[in-house]
């Protein structure tokens, strides 16, 4: 699929480097070039979902507010498992509408139509990587600016496996990935691994609470094989689920080797925090589907697990067995509603922080992120994960992320909730796969002829939650 090749192709160029106030603000205010410690302030607020990055944020912002005292900041942060789109909703429904918020792609540009400030005349345009902008871009007009780029996979405790004797090189294949799973827990089982990894107790954490992770990662997988990208999703009428049986596999796989894979039910109790706070990070799993987004907090927790972190490819059976999803996860952009004056500094913020050479060493080395810009040369991933993310990018083994182009929360709401209902014995797999087919068309047939502002009023926006984001 040519889209897929091309992103595989810029991917590995970008990578490949060298070494919140209650009351609205005063419209009257000053701008960012305005200073003095007297002067009225513009007052900004963001609205984004990406958890891993609050503090540093706040500490970004800070940084610019004290260059900038014509400009206040203010932070409110919804994600990690909390529906941001639902919560961007009622934002905007409220007194308080955030001057920068975050969109996914096609499916929440329609949605927030008429909402979103034109950024094309932007100076941080010309330098994103080629193929970011397509997902926020409409009549040559660019909505939003891209967080980073970012993968995800099979992501494990490399010592773990070493001690248990089992090689995980060259691991690229479905039935070579479950043969090691298969091996890792019988050492669990027969408490071989107990002395030095006391707390392990199963191979893998899956977090059915999290329909972010389901509904929308592990449901990509599948989906990116069937359409050519996010934008041939947006316009499906309808979704056939061409490799429902090889996604049915890997999902089956990934619960057989939890501890609750004698009652599946006890799974739809099991969220982010647990399964990657108190999961991986503690050595109490040894393996979980997630992203590169994750370091930082299992850095946290103990950084000698974090350094043993790397990725296994995400095997969708039989399809594509040797590589991991990679996309944006999600863009800034800038309420066209907001005063000149906020709008003018929400502009300048973002432009310094993606921009200028203080805020890029920001982005790689305080947010840990995989810049999505081109001019970054002397800045590279200095953590595990992203270099393992780069390591697929430069190979080529990546697949684009299309569930920005799935309906409006039909992946977490339709998919992910009939995913827990599969796991709890309520929903057989061909009924789950029915009704998510059925929910997808009549939403389809519900935007024909086109969307606008009101969407965003009726339903959340689609987005990863994460990390959501990641």
């Amino acid at each position: 699929m040519k889209s897929k090749r091309i992103l595989a192709t810029l991917l590995a160029a970008v990578l490949a480097f060298p070494a919140a106030a209650c009351t609205k603000k005063n419209d009257n205010s000053s701008s960012s070039s305005s200073g003095g410690t007297n002067a009225k302030q513009t007052e900004v607020d963001i609205f984004q979902f990406k958890v891993e990055i609050s503090d540093a944020l706040q500490k970004a912002a800070q940084t610019y507010m004290d260059a900038n005292p014509g400009i206040k900041i203010n932070i409110d942060t919804v994600g990690g498992g909390d529906d941001y789109g639902a919560a961007l909703k009622a934002k905007m429904q409220s007194g308080t509408k955030p001057d920068i918020f975050n969109i996914g792609g096609p499916q929440d540009l329609r949605d927030w139509d008429g909402r979103l400030e034109d950024l094309s005349d932007q100076p941080w345009v010309a330098n994103a990587v080629e193929g970011t902008l397509l997902a926020v871009s409409e009549n040559g007009k660019v909505y939003g600016l891209p967080y980073a780029i970012e993968g995800y996979g099979l992501i494990y405790n490399r010592a773990i496996f070493e001690t248990a004797g089992i090689s995980t090189d060259g691991l690229n294949t479905f039935d070579g990935i479950e043969a090691a799973m298969k091996s890792l827990k019988a050492k669990i089982d027969d408490g071989s691994l107990k002395e030095k990894y006391p707390a392990l107790e199963a191979v893998f954490e899956l977090p059915a609470k999290e329909t972010w992770v389901t509904g929308l990662h592990t449901l990509n997988l599948a989906l990116t094989n069937e359409f050519e990208g996010p934008i041939d999703a947006f316009e499906a009428g309808t979704v056939e689920f061409t490799h429902a049986d090889a996604l049915k596999s890997l999902i089956d796989l990934q619960a057989a080797y939890t501890k609750n894979a004698g009652d599946l039910g006890k799974l739809n109790a099991v969220d982010y925090a647990t399964q990657v706070g108190s999961g991986l990070a503690t050595e109490r799993v040894a393996m979980i589907q997630q992203g590169n987004w994750i370091y930082g907090e299992v850095a946290t927790v103990d950084e000698d697990v974090a350094r043993n972190l790397d990725m296994l490819p995400l095997p969708l059976k039989g399809v594509v067995e040797d590589s991991i999803p990679v996309g944006v996860p999600m863009y800034w952009c800038i309420n066209n509603e907001s005063s000149a004056p906020e709008k003018e500094a929400a502009k300048d913020f973002l432009n310094w922080l993606y921009q200028s050479e203080e805020g890029k060493r920001i982005i790689v080395e305080e947010f840990g992120f995989i810049p999505a810009f081109t001019n970054y040369e002397d800045l590279t991933p200095s953590d595990s994960l992203g270099r393992a993310v780069k390591r697929y990018a430069d190979a080529g083994k990546t697949m684009p992320w299309v569930f920005m182009g799935f309906p409006t929360a039909w992946g977490q709401e339709v998919f992910g909730a009939n995913l827990q209902k599969y796991f709890a014995g309520e929903m057989t797999w061909e009924d789950l796969l029915a009704d998510a087919r059925t929910k997808w068309e009549e939403a389809r047939k519900d935007v024909t002829g086109g969307g606008s502002s009101s969407a965003a009023e009726s339903s959340g926006a689609a987005s990863s939650g994460t990390s959501s984001a990641a």
